[in-house]
């Protein structure tokens, strides 16, 4: 009879061999799936409704005075519903703060020992709710994580320098925030982390929880090598590779989001003090042949499921994320890891919404918000976020879009006018106060030149995303809705929101006119905000329809 609970745990975590990469799954979802809509609407109610919940776990990795799992309940659901005025939310960020002022200076010992969990879930939180008003915070966070690296380039804890995987993997994701955030981090550290993984990863391709390192020269075997710390070693190396651009990329790089623009010519963006950085370049092809070697491993070993399912099913989303772009994969958007995470979770899901506590040591809040941050893949919209430079706190282009001059080899401030057309020149130069009381020609179309059509839409849309003229912005939305160019729904889907009491309505029939769905969704002309919100949602859907797995930069993000 002692076995028989232990052979039980072994089948139920086994459920989470999420990949099992078969692909005779009935079901094939997606983050937008209405499954998994439900689901997370379910998962968000129960965190909104467990706010004061107990968080005093002692085995709990993000437990630390409660501050790590309040940070983690605040970054998923800002995450899901980018509201940095939810109580969760809020919560969040005040335990972030508290945990920042605690650790200032000194590395936590005693029962904040799991403090490098906690740091990296606090950075998580406030990078994305605004990394400009915390920037100080950040830079506290990062000058934290070079203070306590081991000198073998692991993480782990206080006063053991031997290091484990499970730590650096927070670390790291922690790390690769920052730099995409702007700020300079360890880049010489976050390379000794890469040489660190690579040297404690078993000689069959798997890693173990705490790494008996060689030094140099091959690997050792390992001890207690487990599924999610081989997720967990593999997505660090991704993400530490991903962090000093091994793949190329970043927002300084292609992120400006202007099309057209020379190579040498990049976009200024504030808080970006990390764009000419050295970054030590280490060899690819041995990081390439480590994540090889594990996927072998991880496919003859999967069905051995994971001691903590909740927070292995968020690496997975992680690890897979992360491995997409270093081996240049094309994106799918229902892969059969998903599917069977979906799966997973569905069987698990607690009646009253939310996912209940892990098999070990846990709390029902912290399975939740892990659970949210795979079903809402966050890691490849976090990626996407950081290769666009735009985030909720205030990434990307300057306030005002419109006014753009290349000055060296950065776009600062206000520039002459192109040749677009007289209409255009207008609404730049003088952001449109000129066509006050003016009325715009109902036959007035857009370039038939392709090339100079698509200059003229590009202008357009900065002007409805970023001009400060009501009168500029009303004159953009009309004539995107009269382009018939499906390129231009993400834009007027953003307008619906506008805060001029026209510009909604222009994109609303515009929608109405591109997809020939004249009914639209329903949107009045003087909508409240809850109807705008709806139908931003629906239009969302209908779009992603025919383009399934678009990130909506400023709903996704």
């Amino acid at each position: 009879m002692a076995r028989k609970p232990r052979f039980l745990l072994l089948f139920l975590v086994s459920l989470l061999s999420v990949a099992c990469l078969d692909g005779r799954h009935a079901n094939a979802y997606t983050s937008e799936d209405p499954v998994v809509q439900k689901m997370v609407d379910g998962g968000i109610r129960y965190l909104e409704a467990n706010l004061k919940a107990q968080t005093k776990y002692p085995l709990n990795v993000f437990y630390s005075g409660g501050y790590g799992e309040h940070a983690l309940a605040g970054y998923a659901h800002m995450k899901l519903r980018h509201d940095p005025q939810n109580p969760v939310v809020v919560q969040g960020i005040r335990s972030a703060l508290s945990f920042v002022r605690a650790a200032s200076g000194r590395d936590n010992g005693g029962h904040e020992s799991k403090s490098v969990y906690v740091a990296a879930v606090s950075t998580l939180l406030l990078a994305e709710v605004d990394r400009i008003k915390y920037r100080k915070e950040l830079e506290q966070l990062e000058k934290y994580f070079r203070r306590v690296q081991f000198r073998n380039g692991g993480y782990g804890y206080p006063g053991d320098q031997q290091g484990d995987v499970s730590q650096t993997q927070y670390a790291m994701l922690a790390i690769w925030t920052l730099d995409r955030a702007g700020l300079v981090v360890d880049y010489e550290g976050v390379a000794a982390t890469v040489n660190w993984l690579m040297r404690v990863q078993d000689p069959s391709g798997g890693w173990p929880y705490k790494g008996i390192d060689p030094g140099s020269g091959k690997r050792v075997k390992q001890q207690n090598i487990k599924v999610a710390m081989t997720y967990a070693g593999s997505s660090a190396l991704l993400i530490g590779a991903d962090t000093l651009r091994l793949w190329g990329g970043g927002p300084e790089e292609d992120g400006s989001g202007i099309t057209g623009l020379p190579k040498a010519v990049g976009l200024f963006k504030e808080g970006f003090e990390n764009i000419s950085a050295k970054r030590p370049q280490l060899p690819v092809e041995p990081i390439i042949s480590s994540i090889e070697e594990c996927e072998r491993w991880l496919a003859a070993n999967k069905k051995k499921g994971a001691d903590w399912p909740y927070y292995n099913i968020y690496t997975i989303e992680r690890y897979e994320s992360f491995r997409e772009i270093a081996l240049k994969l094309e994106k799918n958007p229902s892969p059969a890891w998903y599917n069977e995470g979906v799966e997973f979770l569905k069987s698990k899901e607690q009646s009253r919404g939310g996912w209940p506590p892990g098999i070990m040591y846990s709390a029902a809040p912290i399975s939740t918000s892990l659970a949210l941050l795979f079903l809402s893949r966050s890691t490849q919209k976090a990626i996407a976020q950081a290769s666009t430079g735009a985030t909720q706190g205030g990434w990307g282009l300057p306030e005002d879009t419109t006014a753009i001059k290349v000055e060296g080899t950065q776009i600062k401030g206000s520039a002459p006018a192109n040749e677009v057309n007289d209409l255009l020149d207008m609404l730049s130069e003088d952001e449109g106060g000129g066509l006050e009381g003016k009325s715009i020609p109902e036959d007035l179309k857009l370039d038939p030149d392709p090339k100079k059509r698509a200059a003229q839409i590009d202008r357009l849309e900065r002007l409805v995303r970023g001009s400060r003229s009501w009168q500029a912005r009303r004159v953009a939305a009309r004539l995107l809705g009269q382009s018939d160019e499906m390129r231009v729904v993400p834009t007027l889907i953003f307008a619906l929101s506008d805060p001029d009491p026209s510009v909604p309505r222009y994109a609303r029939d515009g929608l109405r006119f591109i997809s020939r769905r004249f009914e639209g969704f329903g949107m009045p002309d003087k909508p409240n905000k809850s109807e705008v919100t709806q139908a931003q949602m629906q239009w969302r859907e209908w779009y992603r329809k025919f383009n399934p797995g678009y990130v909506f930069i400023d709903y996704d993000l």
